[in-house]
């Protein structure tokens, strides 16, 4: 069906104009690996500490954020984490196969799979080939008819045929968006297409039903607005943006980068949405996708694989789920890491 489609809007757009669209299909969010955790194994049973050391980025003052032990017997060896946008954490016991969501010093659980309140968190499967959107922000993005529309501080933003990235800052106060407008062909059309033309039983049938089709389709879009209308646009409520990603392709769109900022990433510059650069990434740093920015602009931190290194030549391992939070007005760049000694998930913070 894919080579099919592309065949007939190669046709659409020769008859409509030489334009030509792009689109960013990236899904977010983010999950944490188990080899931070440890693998899986039968060793270390989830009730009892044991003799291990504690990693190097443990701290004097940390918090304890989940038991293992007491009520939940959780072995950490053979449970999954992953992460949500606001720092709740889903723990997944792999033996049992029941979630329990963490969010502060609360635990829910256990919460059996399919559970609506497992909506919105990236690694469960049972939300495999569902619409991210609708269900990781529920409260922002909905549907109308087979388009998105988006809701944000009272305003309606939209229809769109696509939503190919959304972001949030930590207030919940700035939003940014890529979306499409119209596309050419909806996944309906595409399948009964793509039925039609395997049924067509001469080469002469099949030209036919492409040039009916892609006749369609350039009415479709000229009826959507033109071929401008399937370009990929940002939409945002931060007033100033200047940001195109038609003029500025290959940066990332990120909420996470600075405590309530939107910022864009790309190689080794970080830039917000009026193109003024905010930090410039160190060579050995500029294959991060995961980059903090402190408040001022004069440090950043970059996270992979468990570590973090920080622009001044320092380090963190052992740890997982870097995320920034502020707290009686001070932000900082929080972590967590696992206590062997505890038996059980622990938080620092840095001020940042």
């Amino acid at each position: 069906m894919r080579k099919l489609i592309l065949f007939l809007l190669t046709i659409s757009f020769i008859l409509v104009n030489p334009l030509s669209a792009q689109t960013i299909l990236k899904k977010a969010g983010r999950a944490v690996s188990n080899e931070v955790l440890g693998t899986s194994g039968s060793e270390n049973s989830a009730s009892s500490k044991n003799n291990d050391p504690e990693p190097s980025c443990a701290c004097d003052n940390a918090e304890l954020i989940v038991d293992l032990g007491g009520t939940l017997k959780l072995n950490y060896k053979e449970s999954h984490i992953s992460t949500m946008d606001d720092g709740s954490l889903l723990l997944k016991d792999q033996i049992s196969g029941n979630y329990y969501i963490v969010k502060g010093i609360s635990t829910t659980g256990p919460i059996s799979a399919g559970d609506p309140r497992l909506a919105g968190f990236d690694d469960v499967d049972e939300n495999s080939g569902k619409d991210q959107w609708l269900l990781r922000y529920k409260g922002y993005i909905s549907k109308s008819g087979d388009k998105y529309l988006i809701t944000f501080g009272g305003k309606s933003y939209g229809p769109y045929a696509e939503i190919d990235k959304f972001v949030i800052t930590k207030s919940k106060d700035k939003f940014g968006a890529l979306a499409v407008e119209n596309i050419a062909v909806s996944e309906m059309d595409g399948k009964a297409m793509d039925e039609a033309m395997k049924n067509a039983k001469t080469d002469q049938e099949k030209m036919a039903l492409a040039m009916k089709y892609s006749q369609q389709m350039q009415q479709k879009i000229m009826k959507g607005g033109g071929p401008a209308s399937m370009t990929q646009k940002f939409i945002t409520n931060v007033a100033g943006s200047t940001y195109d990603p038609a003029l500025q392709f290959g940066y990332t769109l990120n909420a996470d980068m600075k405590y309530d900022e939107i910022l864009l990433s790309s190689y080794n510059t970080v830039i917000d949405l009026q193109g003024k650069i905010i930090i410039n990434l160190k060579p050995e740093h500029t294959s991060a996708t995961n980059i903090f920015v402190n408040t001022a602009n004069t440090k950043y931190a970059v996270y992979n694989y468990g570590d973090v290194a920080f622009s001044d030549g320092t380090s963190l391992k052992d740890l997982f789920n870097p995320h920034l939070i502020k707290v009686n007005g001070q932000t900082y760049l929080a972590y967590m890491y696992y206590s062997p000694k505890r038996n059980a998930i622990m938080q620092c913070k840095i001020p940042f």
